[in-house]
């Protein structure tokens, strides 16, 4: 077998290389909208083979972010859980209110039927299979509390099921029609499982990921408050700040780094939304709880590489 897509930059232009890989991302993964964190410098490489029922794409690029909107996911004719898994680099999905991040010997899963980001904040090699919802919606196992879960590590079930998906992607180049069928029937297999391990676990792992959930709910409905900090934070869930900061213990961003990274996130969604256009940039940082306009003109630009006014008119044109 051979990949079924095999798409390169490499050979397009530099000046139209961000548009081409919009449109590849977009027709590739079923409605996905790709954002270039402002960078006009780019290269992406994206090879796919199929083995039966489940999709594996290997993708490597320069930072970037992808996005499906509900209305994306409403359009979308496909029911795809996705999983990704880097070689190199990092990946940070966000769904249904929380956000995993995982580096190589990680996973993690988001539902294509649901809206979703993934930012990948550096250049990455990521894995991504897709794997038919259908088949592994089981009884008993409750997708949607999966969903943005770190999963893998140094052993167990979740370990197999990553080293199969990625030694299947490697393989598939050397295997038979029936053999790639059967390989994608094993990783559907060995998701289930680690799914239904993760689902069955109350670990100290688990409990800290319940109470960033709560934590990660709070900031969402209070994130206009200026006034939004650890200390409230800790009354509000009648716990210690202590056990706030435990909670994202390991994770990429510190609690404050994660408040800000949010309503960074925020102002940036709005400006890319036209309907925005005539909405005055100090109105929407103000909505997204900064108020020192200074403050948030200096770390937009460091997350960006632009102005909040360049970013508007970048978007603008796309």
């Amino acid at each position: 077998m051979t990949a079924s897509l095999l798409l390169s930059t490499d050979e397009v232009p530099p000046r139209e290389r961000a548009p081409v890989w919009r449109e590849w991302v977009w027709r590739h993964f079923g409605g996905l909208e790709s954002e270039l964190y402002g960078d006009s410098d780019f290269d992406g490489h994206i090879a796919a083979s199929h083995a039966g029922e489940v999709i594996l794409t290997r993708l490597e690029a320069n930072r970037h972010r992808v996005l499906r909107t509900p209305q994306m996911a409403r359009r979308s004719e496909a029911d795809y859980l996705k999983i990704v898994a880097p070689w190199q680099g990092s990946a940070a999905v966000t769904q249904r209110g929380r956000e995993a991040s995982v580096r190589a010997g990680g996973w993690t899963l988001y539902d294509t039927t649901a809206d979703y980001m993934v930012a990948n904040p550096e250049r990455s090699d990521h894995l991504i299979v897709m794997l038919p919802k259908a088949q592994l919606a089981v009884p008993g196992l409750p997708l949607g509390e999966l969903v943005a879960r770190r999963v893998g590590g140094a052993s167990g079930i979740s370990r197999v099921a990553l080293e199969t998906m990625r030694n299947t992607y490697l393989e598939l180049p050397y295997m038979s029609e029936a053999a790639a069928r059967g390989a994608g029937e094993l990783i559907i297999q060995l998701v289930r499982l680690s799914l239904m391990e993760l689902a069955g676990q109350e670990t100290p792992r688990t409990q800290r990921e319940a109470l960033q959930d709560r934590i990660r709910r709070h900031v969402a409905q209070h994130l206009h408050d200026p006034a939004l900090s650890i200390d409230g934070i800790a009354q509000a869930l009648r716990c210690s700040k202590r056990h706030l900061h435990n909670a994202f213990a390991g994770e990429e961003d510190t609690l404050n780094g994660y408040i800000l990274h949010q309503r960074l996130t925020r102002c940036i969604r709005a400006l890319e939304d036209p309907a925005n256009a005539a909405r005055p940039i100090t109105d929407i940082a103000l909505a997204s709880g900064f108020c020192n306009l200074s403050h948030f003109s200096r770390v937009f630009r460091e997350h960006t590489g632009g102005s909040p006014s360049e970013f508007r008119r970048q978007a603008a044109r796309r």
